[in-house]
């Protein structure tokens, strides 16, 4: 319990950028945490803070310190909340990374919807394209979308997502309709720029009733006047009406059922892959991501959820 004090202490003098302000909170003296914080870093044998008569700041080692403390003691208080008299309560912190575009479309909105459940859990959002080291960067969960490699990591699967080509009712007035993937060669195609991640171009499947090949996915690489390498730059061009986009269905889901985009080549949409949840493999899984992963799936499982969002 004297371990668990010190770093309580630690993480409290931290946070709070003084001695007399963490003192305080706690009802103690001052030099009582002063010692305690002594005797912590004498134990250590590093430097976890830098004191002075005017403010307090943390050493590298201490910012790194600090996030483990936080995680140890956050794991804590949500083991006892979850034995404690009264029923199960989430609580603690939570940290979770998405991509950034679906991220802002369909993470973070559903950030707030789900801490009103549960008022004893704070959160931390990041959003990032780079596929980010969980264990490493102490990250509870990921919202993931595509095919996943071969990890360490326990995915579950919260929903489809296809891909599909979609243009504007107008750009198809304009200019046809293609009714083979062969045909867009004849149509202005927005797509990836050559240093972005879509390297084998678009995917189709060949319907299961051809003569040739059937159920056979195969790839394509269209060309056009416009590339960009940022995906919601080719989704508004799209909106626009400059071209055909082949987006992912969580991106233009609500478009499509609004009329603004129109989905084609539909009976040559390749197979879906997947939205999952990632996290590391651990033993006991924190009630506050068991809770948020069923929240996720609650909502992702909704057709309409995609319409809307």
């Amino acid at each position: 319990m004297d371990k668990l004090k010190a770093l309580e202490s630690f993480v409290s003098v931290a946070t709070r950028g003084s001695l007399t302000a963490a003192a305080n909170a706690e009802g103690v003296a001052p030099a009582i945490m002063g010692r305690r914080l002594d005797a912590l870093e004498e134990k250590l044998g590093v430097k976890l803070l830098v004191r002075t008569t005017r403010r307090i700041s943390l050493t590298h080692e201490g910012s790194a310190f600090l996030e483990d403390c936080q995680r140890v003691l956050a794991d804590l208080a949500n083991a006892e909340a979850s034995v404690s008299a009264g029923g199960v309560k989430a609580s603690g912190h939570l940290r979770i990374t998405a991509p950034a575009g679906f991220g802002r479309r369909h993470v973070a909105p559903l950030v707030p919807r789900f801490r009103q459940l549960h008022a004893d859990v704070t959160i931390s959002l990041n959003l990032s394209d780079r596929v980010v080291d969980l264990a490493g960067e102490g990250y509870d969960c990921a919202v993931r979308v595509g095919d996943l490699p071969d990890s360490s990591l326990v995915s579950v699967r919260l929903a489809d997502n296809r891909r599909l080509c979609v243009a504007t009712p107008d750009y198809l007035k304009r200019h046809g309709t293609p009714v083979h993937p062969n045909d867009l060669i004849k149509f202005d195609c927005l797509t990836l720029s050559s240093d972005a991640s879509q390297t084998r171009g678009w995917a189709f499947r060949v319907p299961a009733d051809a003569p040739a090949h059937p159920g056979e996915v195969i790839h394509l690489k269209p060309g056009g006047p416009l590339d960009c390498s940022d995906g919601q730059v080719l989704h508004d061009w799209c909106l626009a009406g400059f071209g055909i986009a082949w987006r992912s269905t969580w991106e233009v889901e609500s478009e499509i059922a609004a009329g603004r985009l129109v989905a084609v080549l539909e009976e040559f949409a390749a197979p879906p892959n997947g939205i999952y949840a990632v996290f590391p493999q651990r033993k006991h899984l924190p009630l506050r991501v068991r809770l948020w992963i069923d929240f996720l799936k609650h909502h992702y499982g909704q057709a309409e959820f995609w319409r809307q969002a």
